[in-house]
């Protein structure tokens, strides 16, 4: 065989997989790679050493494990810079080199292996920090510490490193529970999907509080959360975590204590939110304690779901696009023990639990038609995770 006889085969096979890549690309669809980051907690008795990584592929389903991307202390929580080029995470902790705070660490994607290079960490100007959001334009970090009672905002440099703190927020106030409630406990904030509000839920003070953001340079940083309003939960329920319709006409707010969620109209115009509805997230059979921990509503807008730790199940409910109100559709166990964080993948075709206590992350399918969970069979042995966030691959 001639050497041009070898090598035509060859050559025909690139020049066809090349016709494929331009094809793919002509038609406008978006690459399906993928991140997969998990925060853990290193503290508790497990042998986390930080944040893992693994690849994901949304077209195929396929997860292929690279270990730990960068090691940390408690980087339970984490968000991912809109250009995707960056990874944020809380260090939940209530010592930070000798002060009464917690830490924020910034780290830098490496998009070809996934490993994370640490920028800079900040003090988070509180205690136990345990949220951690970017706001969409990508120029702010903040981040609701727990066991003090606060918010603060922190300036995202061009290196995508942090700047110290810009605006502090201290909640002051008690629940009615003297055990759980005895001050604030800031436990969530979230931007809403024009950029204009942080929502922050207080555990502590039973509020979920609408706080005007500006993000112009122009503005001190006195000014960069304003109060705008307030809306009470029922005394004891204890609100943890916030999720908003894809088109921002309802907000839902997951009750910690109470495990109950209540539906929300918000006025965009006003930042205000308007009652709807209270449902219970476990079934009324279920009376043993029980800790709600996350809430996510699905891309299409169409179902929600929330965790329940104790019951350790996520429970799906249909959302009824005019009234926003909720319909249960079923309960599914997790799987394993502590259902702390859980996150839809990309795609929304698949939703990765994470069962802090039995130190495993379970894979759902989700059928989007009726918003049901059937697991895959796959599950990811991680000690003690306790968030799952996605970073495209550039």
């Amino acid at each position: 065989m001639t050497n041009s006889a070898f090598h035509r085969p060859l050559s025909l096979l690139l020049f066809l997989l090349s016709i494929a890549n331009l094809s793919h690309a002509a038609s406008g669809k978006p690459r399906s790679e993928y991140f997969a980051y998990i925060g853990t907690y290193t503290n508790q008795g497990g042998d986390s050493q930080g944040i893992y990584v693994y690849r994901f592929d949304s077209g195929t389903q396929k997860l292929t494990p690279i270990g730990l991307a960068a090691k940390a202390v408690n980087p339970s929580f984490l968000a991912v810079h809109p250009n995707q080029r960056f990874l944020y995470a809380v260090n939940e902790v209530g010592d930070y080199h000798g002060d009464k705070s917690g830490g924020v660490s910034a780290f830098a994607i490496d998009h070809a292996t996934g490993k994370l290079t640490l920028l800079n960490e900040v003090a988070s100007h509180g205690t136990d920090p345990c949220y951690i959001t970017v706001d969409k334009t990508g120029k702010y970090v903040l981040v609701a510490n727990y066991t003090s009672g606060s918010i603060a905002v922190f300036p995202i440099r061009a290196d995508g490193s942090l700047g110290e703190a810009s605006t502090f927020v201290q909640h002051t106030g008690h629940g009615t529970n003297p055990q759980r409630q005895e001050g604030p406990h800031a436990h969530s904030v979230d931007m809403s999907p024009d950029n204009r509000f942080a929502i922050v839920d207080d555990l502590g003070l039973d509020e979920t509080i609408v706080y005007k953001f500006g993000e112009s340079a122009s503005l001190t940083p006195d000014s960069r959360l304003m109060l705008t309003s307030v809306a009470k939960a029922d005394a004891g329920s204890g609100p943890r975590h916030f999720a908003f319709s894809p088109n921002g006409k309802f907000g839902y707010v997951l009750h910690e204590m109470a495990s109950t969620i209540t539906a929300y109209r918000f006025d965009a115009a006003q930042g205000t939110l308007k009652s709807l509805q209270t449902i219970s997230s476990i079934p009324k059979t279920f009376t043993k304690l029980d800790e709600s921990a996350e809430i996510e509503v699905a891309p299409s807008g169409k179902f929600l779901y929330a965790s329940n730790r104790g019951h350790d199940s996520i429970a799906v409910f249909a959302i009824n696009p005019s009234t926003g109100m909720l319909t249960l559709v079923e309960y599914v166990p997790t799987k394993g023990e502590s259902p702390r964080n859980f996150e839809m993948a990309p795609g929304g075709a698949l939703l990765f639990a994470a069962n802090e206590k039995s130190d495993n992350i379970v894979l759902f399918h989700v059928d989007r038609n009726s918003g049901r969970l059937m697991a895959t069979g796959q599950v990811l042995e991680i000690s003690q995770p306790v968030c799952v966030r996605f970073a495209r691959i550039e």
